[in-house]
């Protein structure tokens, strides 16, 4: 891994500070790493893929994630040209349980008009500047506007027969694909398949199964080369408002609404 990296070297040089970085990815991949500094995650352009020890978060334009510190993680861009916006922030004792735990969570107008405010920022804010106070501003309303933590993350399997089962289903996203058919194909019972989703995932087949469609339902129409009807087909629904009503629950908005949504901090 390199040791240049500005998440490596710059982020936690000076503890007391908020320190911010607006780039191109550049690359494909930031290796595995954590701050002793929050993280506040803001991507446009594309998709980011938030990998921890423990789940695979879906980050999707329009969207930020909260990295608490310590947390260990890797990011995945689905391409060089994603913008990311990032704000590190120290802990504070009077920091709430928000703060404690990771999550994803739609941008509202006041955010993207705070984080356009710090778009030509780079580098260490520091107490008493203009600029630290407004970052901070944007740090103390995110417990009251962010709203509901979203699911748009999937728990990684660690069970060598699940590993193959949840290859599997993502490789056949857009079949109807049945819980006793499952079972049958990988030789268990239904029985001892629940148990494996359950004690591995912390959830059941559908619930995974539905997650995993929503996320790739996602990405097709951030890529906008589908309308919404074609994306609901091709992620397994043959009923456009059972689809929808299913993506506004996990995503806050119709995806009529986040494929015509626009990136308005885009440089």
């Amino acid at each position: 891994m390199a040791t240049d990296r500005y998440y490596l070297t710059e982020v936690d040089k000076h503890s007391d500070s908020i320190y911010c970085h607006h780039d191109l990815m550049g690359e494909l991949l930031i290796p595995q790493h954590y701050h002793k500094k929050a993280q506040f995650l803001y991507v446009e352009g594309g998709i980011a893929y938030v990998k921890t020890d423990i789940s695979t978060y879906f980050l999707p334009a329009r969207h930020y994630m909260w990295i608490p510190p310590g947390v260990k993680h890797s990011i995945h861009p689905n391409s060089e040209d994603v913008m990311m916006r990032n704000l590190y922030f120290p802990v504070e004792k009077k920091d709430v349980a928000f703060y404690e735990e990771e999550g994803i969570y739609p941008v509202n107008d006041l955010l993207l008009n705070l984080l356009l405010f710090t778009n030509r920022w780079k580098g260490d804010l520091y107490k008493g500047s203009r600029n630290y106070i407004v970052a901070k501003a944007l740090k103390v309303l995110l417990p009251d506007i962010s709203g509901k933590n979203l699911s748009l993350s999937l728990p990684l399997a660690k069970d060598a027969r699940l590993v193959k089962i949840t290859d599997y289903i993502a490789s056949h996203i857009g079949e109807a694909i049945s819980f006793e058919d499952l079972a049958k194909r990988f030789g268990l019972s239904t029985r001892t398949l629940h148990r494996l989703f359950v004690k591995d995932l912390g959830m059941s087949f559908m619930q995974f199964f539905t997650i995993s469609r929503m996320l790739r339902a996602v990405e097709l129409l951030q890529d906008k080369s589908m309308p919404v009807s074609e994306v609901a087909l091709a992620v397994g629904y043959n009923s456009l408002p059972t689809f929808s009503n299913i993506f506004y629950k996990m995503l806050g908005q119709r995806p009529s609404e986040y494929a015509n949504g626009r990136n308005i901090l885009s440089e």
